[in-house]
This record gives structure tokens, C-alpha cells and sequence, in this order.
């Protein structure tokens, strides 16, 4: 069965101040996830599952038409599914949200970032050939990560000897100093430029979907009354390795990842991938 493409599209973009989801930053007026479709197909995926709220569903459905013509693309609408409120569960209720639509092993990616074809090509790979009880991220290398100016947050990938997935660390204002030195002040840290980072790319075997669902009812039983917790897809798979239930292969990509947070970071990204596709 041919793996599956799951795009995150349903954030609200508070930090950038509208719906990114949708802000064109190719030559013909691409958005991210339309690169992520294309590169996951070039890979030799199949279906498409885009995760949405129902007041964009339209807009998205119209741009996928207006870009990819007849490809048929299944949306999911995240606030359709379990209790009502103005911010979204989380990303591994947004994951959740998709287990129907979703017919086999399946890859998991933000519909506002770049993770260039190569990335696509070993995660294809990886679940052609895996388990139901076997994973993938795929570790970006930090320097290939970071903006030019000021300083960002990013979860460092910690593995044993065998590659695998030990741990993702969240570390908060990373930049490059003066000196060439890549440093983080919580926790403090210095890093390599190499260090592999998580940009939230997953490659997961659908059983995975009812652990999921388990969790998220323990999660509602314990924050379904408040207002901002969210129910993340990193700490469902730390608690799935610790529990034996899933091991998770570190994947080492060479692309440079791309990504928008603010709006100061459009022109900088419209640039690169106009470049890329010249």
C-alpha cells in the first residue's frame, strides 16, 4: 500500500497574523503544502489527507484545483472533531482527526514549512520497507535551520548508537554568535552545526492511530476543561517508546528547511524557493 501524505493546515497563524496555510511563496503562486504534495509524489507516495478548519476548507480546496487541477485531495476538518473550542487540540489530535481518511503507513508535515524532495525520498523509503511498530523522523541539520538574524526554538534529537530516537529536547533562543558558534541560552548549549533538529516530519505505521486515540481521551480526562492545552504528537510518541509500542529511526537530511513564523520571514522564504525553481 502506497504511503499516505498527512498536511497539518488547520493552525490559526497568531504569531504571523493570519492563515499561512495559503500565502503563496512559489513563482506561479505555490503555497508550502503544494511542494510537500508534489515532492511526496514524486517520491512514489499516493494519498493526499489535508488537515483543515472548516472556515478555510473552501479556500484550500479551490487553491488545490487552481494548482494541482484534477489530483484529488481529501480535507479533514479539525474542529468537527471532539469537544468545541477556539484553539485547536493539538498536533496529535489534528493526526487523529484524519484515521479514516488515512489508509496506510503515513507521512506527517506542517502545511507552512519546506522539507525539500530528498527528505520526501528517504521517509517514502523508510515506511515502504517498516513495521507497525516502526517509525521515522527526519533530523534536519541545525545550521540549515537557522534564520539569518535573531534567534529561534528548536527541538534537539538525541539517539543511541543505533540511530534510533532517544529523546527531542525543546531548546529555546538558538542563534550563531559572532564567533561562528551556534549556541542556546534555555538550556544553555552549544551545538554543531550537524545537530539534528526536528521540524516535525514523522513517518508513522497507521496502528498508530489507536494509541492515538486512547491518549487523547486520557488527555481530555485530565485538560478537556481548559482553554490552551494542547494534546502534542512529540510527547504521544515519547510515550509510545517508553511503552515498547513504537521505535522511532532517525532519517539525516542535507535540505535546507524553509519556514515562515513571522511575517518578516516571507520575503526571505519567497526568495529561496523562486530561486530554487528558476
Amino acid at each position: 500500500m502506497s504511503v499516505n501524505l498527512l498536511i497539518m493546515a488547520a493552525g490559526l497563524g497568531s504569531r504571523f497574523g493570519g492563515d499561512k496555510q495559503l500565502v503563496d511563496v512559489g513563482p506561479n503562486g505555490e503555497s508550502f503544502f503544494d511542494y510537500a504534495i508534489r515532492d511526496l509524489q514524486a517520491a512514489g507516495g499516493g494519498k493526499v489527507v489535508l488537515i483543515v478548519r472548516s472556515s478555510i476548507e473552501e479556500q484550500v480546496l479551490d487553491h488545490i484545483g487552481r494548482v494541482h487541477g484534477e489530483l484529488h485531495v481529501e480535507t479533514v476538518c479539525q474542529d468537527q472533531h471532539g469537544p468545541s473550542r477556539p484553539k485547536p487540540w493539538g498536533t496529535a489530535h489534528a493526526v487523529l482527526t484524519a484515521s479514516a481518511a488515512v489508509d496506510g503507513p503515513f507521512v506527517v508535515v506542517n502545511a507552512d514549512d519546506y522539507y525539500g524532495a530528498t527528505s520526501y525520498q528517504q521517509i517514502v523509503s523508510f515506511l515502504d520497507n517498516s513495521s507497525d511498530k516502526e517509525a521515522a523522523i527526519v533530523g534536519f541539520e541545525l545550521a540549515r535551520t537557522l534564520p539569518k538574524f535573531g534567534s529561534v526554538s528548536r527541538g534537539v534529537c538525541h539517539t543511541n548508537d543505533s540511530g534510533q530516537l532517544t529523546g527531542i529536547i525543546e531548546t529555546h533562543d538558538i542563534a550563531r554568535n559572532d564567533d561562528g558558534l551556534i549556541v542556546s541560552q534555555d538550556p544553555e548549549g552549544e551545538y554543531d552545526d550537524e545537530t539534528l533538529v526536528s521540524m516535525n516530519m514523522w513517518g508513522l505505521p497507521k496502528s498508530v492511530f489507536a494509541h492515538l486515540e486512547e491518549k487523547f481521551e486520557t488527555f481530555l480526562a485530565a485538560h478537556g476543561t481548559e482553554e490552551k492545552s494542547e494534546f502534542l504528537l512529540p510527547t504521544a510518541i515519547s510515550e509510545l517508546m517508553e511503552s515498547g509500542d513504537l521505535s522511532v529511526e532517525v532519517l539525516s537530511s542535507k535540505e535546507n528547511w524553509i519556514g515562515v513564523t513571522n511575517p518578516d520571514d516571507l520575503d526571505v522564504a519567497r526568495a529561496v524557493l523562486r530561486a530554487r525553481d528558476e
